[in-house]
């Protein structure tokens, strides 16, 4: 089987990695858990060997029937042919409990986290192997904070739990990656309704870089500068910060101040 490009697929090949994902995710025997791009299985087949049931998501046709051959012997592994961004959490595990491993390719990255930490049911866990470039994007701290960041820090804590070298998979990859853990919050912050409103103004925030944030609030959202200004005041927070400066307390206290339109 020939990794497909076009699916920004690179097999992962040294079994210690698997070790290390599937101790970062601390899979027990009472464990649901919902693997996004099984791929070959062999991720899929070491969860099965902890976890009381696995649901592998793969969208390929000819890797779905490779799947299906090396994961024959284990009864609590099932197959989910789809594509990642259209499963729904519920419908699979309905209100239940579970935790998301995935080696995500960077082009849907963000996307999948978006998808998944929105759901009617957020996996209580993440363990995914991304780019390592990108896995220290998400950790970063205020002050070298992104869209990216702040979009996954907003629902829980991320940390890197190791660097896995691009000599790890086939074929090797041009960078390296990492394993990332994010623990999720209990609950949100906000709730649903509320959250389309705090990532506009997030969004807005880090819409032009290296401006203040009361010039990018300004042109982001539409509004007179002396109106931000105000705003900003009113949430105690600096017209001449910049927004990768501010923290997720900070956001949300912006946000909290928001005049009406």
């Amino acid at each position: 089987m020939r990794p497909n490009k076009s699916f920004g697929q690179n097999f992962l090949v040294d079994r210690s990695v698997l070790a290390k994902i599937v101790e970062a995710a601390e899979v027990s025997a009472n464990d649901e858990i919902l693997e996004l791009g099984a791929g070959t299985g062999v991720l899929t087949r070491e969860l099965a060997k902890h976890a009381r049931r696995v649901v592998a998501v793969e969208l390929e046709r000819d890797m779905l029937a490779l799947l299906a051959k090396t994961t024959s012997k284990y009864a609590n592994v099932e197959l989910l042919a789809r594509n990642l961004l259209f499963v729904d959490p519920a419908d699979v595990f309905d209100a239940r409990p579970y935790k998301l491993v995935a080696n995500l390719p960077y082009y849907i990255t963000a996307p999948t986290f978006r998808h998944f930490l929105e759901s009617t049911n957020p996996p209580r866990l993440l363990v995914v192997m991304v780019q390592q470039e990108v896995a220290q994007r998400i950790v970063a701290e205020p002050g070298d904070l992104s869209l990216l960041a702040v979009s996954i820090q907003f629902y829980g804590r991320p940390r890197i739990i190791a660097r896995v070298p691009a000599s790890a998979f086939y074929p090797p990859p041009k960078v390296d990656s990492a394993i990332l853990r994010i623990d999720l919050q209990a609950e949100a912050p906000l709730a649903a309704v509320e959250r389309d409103t705090f990532f506009r103004v997030v969004q807005a925030g880090f819409s032009e870089r290296r401006k203040q944030l009361h010039n990018s609030l300004t042109h982001g959202l539409h509004r007179k500068n002396e109106d931000i200004r105000a705003w900003l005041a009113a949430a105690d927070i600096d017209t001449s910060r910049r927004a990768e400066t501010l923290s997720i307390e900070e956001w949300l206290r912006l946000w909290k101040h928001m005049p009406p339109t």
